[in-house]
């Protein structure tokens, strides 16, 4: 059955069935669980027939309602990877929607309410300032709402169940938790961003004492929000591993000015597991030249990692690293079974001078396409 065959009678009666807003929940949970490897059979049929729909209808289930402008502050922050596999600097798209439809149903209904009637207003007329006057004042009122929940007794476990109304990931919480911080620093993580040249092509010299001197400014204001303002640094480089020149060697050990190394190292590992993810399906597309230029990518950036002993030595990011890099062998002997020309060989074992994953990939590449993708 592929994404473009109709969803059986039954799967559509049961649909239609099914409120429009309870129909964009189940669309973000199951993007969800795709996002985390869940391939239940029938779930791409789902899919199809939840977007086609919110297409039709001329919405997107995550902007038929004023939320987007209320999350805007994360915007740089967001990728389209499950909560539970993403670093502290992240948080995930996915998890929005549940948030919201908790914020909005639950939490503070008057509020939201009220706020959702004023911004359709502002929308229409197309008032930029008075959008971001009700955005910035509702986002306030939650943010105080929130930390006032998290700190009393028992608000922990209040917010989790919730949450699990709308959402069967206990992972949101945590992505919850990183709204308030990043709202509580919007103005403080925005300035950073202006401040910051908008690319940065080398983060050494200058360049490096210009980032510290930012970064310690905003740890003086902002300490909990740290790995958000790292995040926001790794928008505007053009070389993102080279976040770990933020940390300095200082008597054979690693010291970040103005923050631990234990925030940046996690960070970059998670720059190849976010590459791992994307050469999947670039590979299973034979696109072989942008494959080339993803482990090349990966490639530079474990070797910059692995430079630095004093940063991940025999510690357990060593023992991530190492198995990040065998399941992208793994992966790359897969998927090379499938090209053209029975030459797996290619990308075998790695030759008496360890030639590096994106090298062996050239040499699929002369083989397959010396022109062309």
């Amino acid at each position: 059955m592929t994404r473009t065959e109709p969803p059986p009678p039954k799967i559509q009666g049961y649909l239609r069935q099914l409120t429009s807003q309870t129909r964009s929940r189940l669309l973000a949970e199951i993007e969800r669980l795709k996002m985390c490897g869940d391939d239940t059979p029938g779930f791409d049929v789902i899919l199809n027939e939840l977007r086609t729909e919110f297409s039709k209808s001329g919405q997107n289930a995550r902007t038929a309602n004023p939320s987007p402008f209320f999350f805007q502050p994360l915007e740089p922050l967001l990728v389209d990877r499950a909560p539970e596999s993403i670093n502290d600097g992240l948080i995930s798209r996915g998890s929005l929607s549940p948030i919201w439809d908790w914020i909005s149903l639950n939490l503070l209904p008057t509020m939201a309410r009220d706020y959702s009637h004023d911004m359709k207003r502002m929308i229409t007329a197309n008032n930029q300032h008075e959008i971001q006057k009700i955005a910035a004042a509702f986002q306030t009122k939650v943010v105080k709402y929130l930390e006032s929940t998290l700190a009393a007794t028992g608000g922990v476990e209040r917010i989790r169940t919730g949450l699990s109304m709308y959402t069967s990931s206990r992972a949101v919480f945590n992505d919850l938790t990183k709204m308030v911080c990043v709202l509580g620093a919007r103005d403080a993580l925005a300035e950073l961003h202006e401040a910051l040249p908008p690319k940065i092509d080398r983060l050494e010299g200058k360049a490096l004492a210009n980032v510290h001197a930012l970064l310690k400014a905003f740890s003086a204001k902002q300490p909990a929000a740290i790995p958000f303002a790292l995040t926001i640094v790794v928008n505007h480089l053009k070389t993102p591993w080279q976040l770990i020149h933020l940390t300095i060697r200082q008597k054979g050990k690693a010291e970040l000015a103005p923050m631990p190394h234990a925030v940046v190292v996690p960070m970059v590992l998670d720059q190849i597991d976010e590459r791992r993810l994307i050469l999947r399906g670039v590979l299973k597309n034979k696109r072989v030249l942008v494959a080339k230029d993803l482990l090349n990518d990966i490639d530079n950036t474990a070797g910059a990692l692995r430079s630095r002993a004093d940063l991940i030595g025999e510690s357990d990011y060593r023992q991530r690293l190492d198995n990040m890099m065998a399941a992208v062998e793994t992966l790359v002997a897969a998927e090379v079974q499938s090209l053209p020309g029975n030459i797996q060989h290619v990308l075998g074992a790695r030759g008496a001078r360890g030639s590096s994953l994106a090298g062996r990939l050239a040499s699929v590449l002369r083989k397959l396409v010396p022109t062309s993708d």
